[in-house]
Parts: structure tokens; sequence; C-alpha cells
């Protein structure tokens, strides 16, 4: 087991049911619909990174690799892709944090690559 990555994977889990809730309970009289789906998306991929992290973590010591660019661009993904999804949420009502959007796909992008690194790795594992 990687204690670090089990417990960002639980982090991310209880963070995205917390933001979630936000999203359905406390967010309908703040912004429009259409911006809840929004935060929604990043709610989910957040929950998805999680829940993956979790069942990477606990199964850490049956890989014969090292996690740690598969960690740090999973941490990172999160932050820049729901980070930003979640600040964007707001921009009607802050105008600056419109360009959040531009972050968004960089935090796409770097989920894709840490997938991509296990894929790799996986493959190339004896």
């Amino acid at each position: 087991m990687s204690k670090k990555i089990t417990i960002t994977g639980a982090i991310f889990i209880c963070l995205a049911i917390i933001l979630g809730a936000m999203a359905a309970h406390g967010l309908e009289n703040v912004v429009s619909e259409k911006l809840i789906v929004t935060f929604e998306k990043g709610v989910k991929y957040q929950m998805y990174t999680g829940i993956g992290l979790l069942i990477i973590g606990l199964n850490a010591a049956k890989f014969s690799f090292k996690l740690n660019t598969f960690f740090v661009l999973n941490l990172i993904g999160v932050l820049l892709f729901s980070g930003s999804i979640y600040v964007y949420t707001f921009h009607e009502q802050i105008e600056g944090f419109r360009t959040a959007a531009l972050i968004v796909p960089i935090g796409g992008v770097s989920m894709i690559l840490a997938w991509t690194v296990i894929i790799v790795q996986l493959i190339r594992q004896k």
C-alpha cells in the first residue's frame, strides 16, 4: 500500500462528496443551472481520480515500478482541471474568474498523462 496515494484518493473522494452536495443544495441561488452542471463535471472527475488513486494506492505493493509520476500528474490534474472548473463556476459573480477556463485543458492532459504512465509501465512490467 502507498499511504500517500491512498490518503490523497480518500481526500479527493471526501471533498468530491462535499462539493457535490454543495452543488446540489447550495448553488441554485448563486449561479445558473448551466454552471451547476459545469461545477458537477469538476466533482465527477475529482471523484473518478480519487477512486483511481485509492485503487492504485491500496495495490501499490503489486507494482514493480514507482508510482510518483502517476501520483503527481493526477494531483496536478485534479487541482488544475477540477479546481479551475470550480473557480470558473463563479465567473458571473467575479469577472476575473472567467480566465480559469483556460487552465482546465492543462489539468485534463495531466490526468490523461498520469493514466498513460500507468498503462506504459504495466505493459513494460515483467
